[in-house]
C-alpha cells in the first residue's frame, strides 16, 4: 500500500513537472509568436509603364511616376498620359534593357509644391571623367502646361560612382523641410573602396543618407544641426552613415521617424530606423551579423537594424511605408515593406522590439518583381511593379493597396 501511495505521489509529481513545463514553454510560444499573417487586396491603378521607379502626387487626383528610363508620367482618371511631365531620357548613360540600377530612381514634391510647383529628381548622367557615373539630384517648376519648364532645371548636388549599381536613389522632405537623399556604397561587391570601405568613411557622400537646406539661390545650404558639422574628415551633410544600397526609405507621418531598407550582400536584408549621426553597420556588419571581418567584428557604437530576414526568404529589400491611412486599419502603424522578388511583409511595435508578420496581396499578377511604393496625401499606400528585371520592359505596373 505504502509503495502504491509513493508510486502515486511520484506520478503526481512528475504530471506536474509535465503541465508546468508545457506552461513554461507555451508562454516562451506566446512571447516569441510570430504576428498573425495579414490578407489584403489591391487595386489596379496603371500599367504599360516602363520600369517604374517612384510614385509623387502633385494634388487634383494626379498621381506621377517615374519610369527608370527616364521619364515622369501621369495619370489622372486612371489614364496615362502620353506626353511626359519630364523627359531624361536623353541626359541618362547608354542604359541595358537587362538588368540595371541606373536612370531616374527618385522624385519629391516641395512642402510647398502648391505654390512654388517646385520638384526634385535623383538620376544617372554620364560621368566626365574616370568613374562608371554620375548621380544627379535635382530640381524642377512644373510649368502652367503641366509639363516641367526645359530651363528650369537646378542641380542641388552630384556624386560620381565608380560602379553601376548600389546607388541609393531616393529623395523624401522631413517634417523639418529639409530633403534627404540616400547614396549607395559605390558599387561592386562587398564595398571595397579605400581601406575600410565608403559605408564607414565619413569622407564621402557614397553609403549615406545626407540632408540639406534646398532653399537657397544654388545649390544647398548644410543646416546646423547636422551631425557631423564641423568635424575633420567628415562630410558636414551626411546624416548618417553605414549603408550598403538604401535603395528606399520614408517617414513615418505620425511618429516623424526615419525608416530604411538597406539592401543586403551575400545573404541579410534589413530594415533601420535612422537617426541623427547613427552608424548602421556595412561594411562591419550586413544586417546584424559581422561582415568584413567574418567573426569578431567590433560592434561598438553600431545601431543594429530593427529586423532582418535571410536570403532563403528574399535577396533584395525594398523599403516601404509605415501606415497612416484611414481604410485599412489592420494595417495602422505598421511598417509595410518587401522583398524585389515578390514576398510583401509588415512590422510591428511589440514593445521594445519589431515583430514581422506576413502579408498576403490578392487581385495582382504573380510573379512580378516590386520596384517601389507610394504614399498619397490620405495617407494610402501603392505598389510598383515590373514583370521583368530591368528596364527594357514596358509592362510596369502600379497597384493601390486596399482592404480584403
Amino acid at each position: 500500500m505504502q509503495n502504491i501511495h509513493m508510486n502515486t505521489r511520484i506520478l503526481f509529481g512528475l504530471g506536474l513537472v509535465v503541465i508546468l513545463f508545457s506552461s513554461y514553454l507555451n508562454k516562451k510560444d506566446n512571447h516569441i509568436k510570430v504576428p498573425a499573417p495579414i490578407t489584403l487586396k489591391v487595386k489596379q491603378v496603371a500599367v504599360s509603364i516602363q520600369a517604374p521607379t517612384a510614385l509623387a502626387f502633385p494634388g487634383n487626383g494626379e498621381i506621377w511616376v517615374t519610369e527608370q528610363t527616364g521619364k515622369i508620367r501621369s495619370i489622372k482618371n486612371g489614364k496615362l498620359s502620353s506626353i511626359p511631365v519630364l523627359d531624361l531620357a536623353g541626359k541618362l548613360p547608354k542604359m541595358n534593357s537587362g538588368y540595371e540600377e541606373r536612370g531616374l530612381l527618385g522624385i519629391a514634391l516641395h512642402p510647398r509644391f502648391s505654390t512654388n510647383k517646385k520638384f526634385y529628381v535623383f538620376y544617372s548622367i554620364p560621368s566626365k571623367g574616370k568613374f562608371n557615373h554620375t548621380d544627379v539630384v535635382s530640381e524642377f517648376k512644373l510649368g502652367s502646361a503641366g509639363k516641367a519648364e526645359p530651363d528650369s532645371e537646378r542641380i542641388i548636388l552630384a556624386a560620381e560612382k565608380p560602379d553601376g549599381n548600389h546607388n541609393g536613389g531616393c529623395v523624401q522632405f522631413g517634417k523639418d523641410g529639409y530633403l534627404y537623399i540616400s547614396f549607395g556604397d559605390g558599387g561592386g561587391q562587398g564595398d571595397k573602396h579605400g581601406e575600410f570601405g565608403n559605408g564607414q568613411n565619413l569622407n564621402t557622400w557614397l553609403g549615406k543618407i545626407l540632408r540639406v537646406d534646398i532653399n537657397a539661390d544654388s545649390g544647398y545650404l548644410v543646416p546646423k544641426d547636422n551631425p557631423f558639422v564641423g568635424k575633420t574628415n567628415a562630410k558636414p551633410e551626411v546624416w548618417a552613415y553605414g549603408f550598403r544600397n538604401p535603395y528606399r526609405f520614408s517617414f513615418d507621418r505620425a511618429s516623424g521617424l526615419l525608416f530604411a531598407g538597406d539592401v543586403g550582400q551575400d545573404t541579410w536584408e534589413e530594415v533601420d530606423i535612422v537617426k541623427s549621426g547613427g552608424n548602421y553597420g556595412w561594411r562591419l556588419t550586413e544586417g546584424t551579423h559581422c561582415y568584413n571581418p567574418a567573426t569578431g567584428c567590433d560592434i561598438k557604437g553600431i545601431t543594429m537594424p530593427i529586423a532582418e530576414y535571410n536570403h532563403r526568404e528574399g535577396v533584395s529589400i525594398t523599403g516601404g511605408y509605415v501606415y497612416n491611412g484611414k481604410l485599412i486599419s489592420v494595417l495602422k502603424s505598421k511598417y509595410l515593406f518587401a522583398d524585389w522578388t515578390g514576398p510583401v511583409y509588415y512590422l510591428q511595435k511589440n514593445g521594445s522590439t519589431w515583430q514581422r508578420g506576413k502579408v498576403t496581396l490578392q487581385n495582382i499578377p504573380e510573379n512580378l518583381k516590386i520596384t517601389g511604393f507610394g504614399e498619397d496625401t490620405a495617407g494610402e499606400l501603392y505598389l510598383l511593379t515590373n514583370p521583368d528585371t530591368g528596364p527594357g520592359n514596358t509592362e510596369g505596373g502600379i497597384f493601390k493597396i486596399v482592404k480584403n
